[in-house]
């Protein structure tokens, strides 16, 4: 049984002989395609899209291997007139056509509006506790209170806090009670370490039993309102505003501090010096400045004279300057560990009580 032969193949069995066959009698062969197929359309109208047609735009029959060419002035790749493109220049067309239009459009761009912001914590109830104890302060000046009372006072409720705060770090049951009742004062992370009002105390008492009253008041105001305005600028403008740098006259500042805060710390402790020392500070005897009497005789080696050198506005305005820089400087410190609240009025007292020993050795060379 023989098989018939088509006429595009024929089959060679085992068994047929071989055949020779001219030129003339072979098979025609099917035209080879191309490796990129081509896909004709027609040549782009004044709109920007692309129109597609299975015939060529001009009737004629289309040549192989034609691409078209790019123009190097707008960027994208423009066909020939006979309409002609690959697949592979189609994909790239509309690729860089997609990009173009990403990159003009308004909508690519992001909308502020629309950006989720981070949640601010602004700590209300433990800033409204922290600067309290400012305005409990000036009462406890301004009424003439002993300030010994004040000390032992304070360092019994730092007795009794204390183990309060060992048994809450000890024992989770404790530890829950202990945060519902005050957990609103406690920053989170406090609820792992000490609590931030035994370092509050304990510096507030380590500023009245070294320190002058007066100035041992004005660094507790530091404290309270100084670093009070920092947190809230800071956390309100900080973004808007550079990093401190990593050291400021030699000392290390802290890097999550922002310019924002500095500013308004030191702003903040140029007005409690300037307020206090003006209206004040006169309310009791033996204050370390006055508007008449300048830097007081302790601090000028006993004469009256050289105190005076550094009185009313040329005293107040070198007063109010330092203790600014002094209220910014001791914020932003980078100090590892040790809490603020200590650091701030050891810090900001001392600087301040070194300030008025310089005035007054300067009043006694310059009088």
């Amino acid at each position: 049984m023989t098989l018939p032969a088509n006429d595009a193949f024929s089959l060679g069995l085992a068994h047929d002989q071989p055949r020779r066959s001219s030129s003339r009698a072979r098979t025609p062969s099917l035209p080879r395609r191309s490796s990129s197929p081509k896909i004709s359309f027609s040549p782009p109208s004044t709109s920007s899209s692309i129109v597609f047609s299975p015939q060529p735009a001009n009737g004629m029959p289309a040549k192989r291997g034609h691409k078209r060419k790019t123009s190097a002035r707008n960027g994208s790749k423009q066909l020939k007139h006979n309409g002609e493109a690959t697949i592979e220049e189609l994909i790239e067309e509309v690729d860089a056509r997609i990009a173009r239009e990403r990159k003009l459009s308004p909508n690519s761009l992001p909308d502020k509006r629309n950006t989720v912001k981070k949640q601010i914590d602004w700590e209300i109830p433990r800033k409204a506790l922290h600067s309290s104890i400012g305005f409990f302060t000036i009462y406890l000046y301004t009424s003439k209170g002993d300030p010994q009372t004040v000390v032992i006072a304070l360092s019994t409720a730092l007795a009794v806090l204390v183990p309060i705060d060992i048994l809450r770090l000890k024992y989770p049951l404790f530890e829950r009670a202990f945060e519902k009742c005050v957990g609103i004062f406690m920053r989170d992370s406090e609820k792992k370490s000490s609590n931030g009002v035994i370092w509050y105390i304990l510096g507030a008492n380590t500023a009245l039993i070294t320190l002058p009253l007066d100035i041992a008041i004005v660094s507790i105001l530091i404290l309270s309102w100084a670093d009070t305005a920092a947190s809230t600028f800071g956390r309100l403008w900080g973004p808007l505003t550079p990093p401190l740098p990593a050291r400021l006259f030699g000392l290390p500042l802290a890097p999550r501090k922002s310019l924002a805060g500095f500013i308004a710390a030191s702003l903040t402790g140029a007005a409690v010096a300037a307020g206090f020392w003006t209206y004040l500070g006169p309310v009791r005897d033996n204050s370390t400045w006055s508007w008449d009497a300048g830097v007081s005789s302790t601090f000028s080696g006993g004469s009256a004279e050289g105190g005076k050198v550094f009185s009313r506005w040329a005293g107040l305005a070198v007063v109010t300057v330092c203790a600014g820089l002094v209220s910014g400087i001791a914020e932003a410190l980078d100090l590892g560990s040790v809490d603020d609240n200590l650091s701030l009025p050891i810090i900001a007292g001392g600087c301040l009580w070194g300030l008025f020993k310089v005035l007054g050795w300067l009043g006694d060379i310059f009088s």
